[in-house]
């Protein structure tokens, strides 16, 4: 007996009006609806999270255009396959393929295809989770249109669900099935976007639920819980989307936002990623607290370091406490900024020469040369600073430092400087 396939795969759409989602690049008058319905399609790149539908998508665009088109991999397909697609081409003049995994595609694979892509013999639907900015090779990504996919809303989630129980061909159609509205909500929340896994979660429900005395399969809250288990969980470690969440994570620190921070930081605690938290809270505290409140920084990395020795599940525990503080501390860029200031002056300006009383004196022949002669010593100051020229002639006048008033300490540092300044 023939293995049944998975519902998510049955219930792929044959064209794009059967498409769920990505209004963005699919409705009326958007640039991939009109290659469909003008039948002038070139080469593409579909990239997205998992689960929205990124290779059906393609196959249904194809599909769309009454054009041939062959599936690919390019992790499990070869160049003799790529070969045998190019003689499919020259027969029909064009040929569609759809390249799953497209950022897998090894250079000799990519050297073979680049030719029939320029003349258009080969039109290239490529599918990737990966950033192609990133992962895919120039010459590739430049004949290419990129179409960005979006996770999916529980809205449309919901959508899916219910058109699968009433699909009764490739569907559950022919399942007397009734799905609670609680149950049909934490499948579409639960699934974190993922149509594929709330389909599958679905059909799992529908499968394993023995029909009630009235002949129906009831798919209520505890059962949707089980079939899908927990909420799942979007992180890869070496994609965009980790990058997100840590660039969110320092954002909604910088920002004051508790709730934010701690929501960003769970996500990437649940993802095991302690090196990417620390480095990120180090950097946050002086970056954005700096000299606000000064001793953010060594708490940070005292918090850090206890991280590290503890290990999850402890960890959290400093890591919480670590971002609370930095959270509600008050922000100042102003050291950072001033030395992005003195070094922009730098690569404009050059190297000009050291004023000739800083000069090192440490050697014979220093006095000779008048070096050091009138510089003046601040400790036999009573203020403990005396009015001198420190920087080079050219730069003499040039202010990188702009103090901020947002804390206690920064207000007696801005009023120090302004007292040293007017010399």
């Amino acid at each position: 007996m023939k293995k049944q396939q998975p519902l998510a795969y049955r219930l792929r759409p044959t064209s794009i009006d059967d498409i769920i989602g990505q209004e963005h690049i699919l409705s009326e008058g958007k640039l991939l609806r009109r290659m469909v319905e003008t039948r002038k399609l070139s080469s593409m790149i579909l990239y997205g999270p998992p689960g929205i539908g990124k290779t059906s998508i393609a196959s249904a665009i194809a599909g769309s255009t009454d054009k041939p088109y062959k599936m690919m991999n390019a992790v499990v397909n070869n160049k003799k396959d790529m070969e045998i697609a190019v003689e499919e081409a020259k027969i029909s003049n064009e040929l569609i393929v759809i390249m799953d995994e497209i950022h897998r595609l090894d250079k000799a694979k990519q050297d073979f295809l680049l030719p029939y892509l320029e003349r258009g013999l080969i039109i290239l639907i490529g599918a990737t989770t990966a950033n192609p900015y990133h992962s895919i090779n120039p010459a590739i990504r430049s004949r290419c249109h990129i179409f960005e996919l979006h996770r999916l809303t529980e809205e449309e989630i919901s959508s899916a669900l219910y058109r699968a129980l009433q699909n009764e061909k490739q569907g559950l159609g022919h399942y007397p099935v009734h799905l609670e509205e609680e149950a049909a909500n934490h499948l579409a929340t639960a699934c974190g976007g993922d149509m594929r896994s709330a389909l599958n979660a679905l059909e799992l429900a529908v499968l394993s639920t023995s029909k009630n005395e009235e002949g129906t399969i009831v798919i209520d809250l505890p059962t949707a819980e089980e079939c899908i288990q927990k909420k799942s969980f979007q992180h890869d470690k070496d994609g965009d989307h980790h990058y997100d969440v840590l660039s969110a994570f320092q954002k909604s620190i910088r920002g004051s936002d508790v709730n934010a921070a701690l929501h960003y930081l769970a996500r990437l605690i649940e993802a095991g990623d302690l090196i990417s938290i620390g480095r990120r809270l180090i950097v946050t505290a002086y970056e954005d607290i700096g000299l606000a409140s000064p001793q953010a920084g060594p708490r940070a990395i005292a918090a850090v370091e206890a991280a590290e020795r503890l290990g999850f599940p402890e960890a959290r525990i400093p890591l919480a406490s670590s971002v609370i503080e930095l959270c509600l501390s008050p922000k100042s860029n102003s050291a950072y900024k001033a030395l992005d200031a003195a070094r922009s002056a730098l690569l404009e300006k050059g190297t000009p020469d050291v004023p000739v009383h800083l000069k090192d004196t440490h050697y014979k022949g220093a006095e000779k040369l008048g070096r050091g002669l009138s510089y003046k010593y601040p400790h036999h100051d009573e203020r403990g600073w005396v009015p001198q020229q420190y920087l080079p002639d050219s730069l003499k006048k040039d202010r990188y430092y702009i103090p901020k008033e947002t804390s206690k300490f920064e207000r007696s540092l801005s009023e120090i400087y302004s007292k040293i300044s007017d010399y």
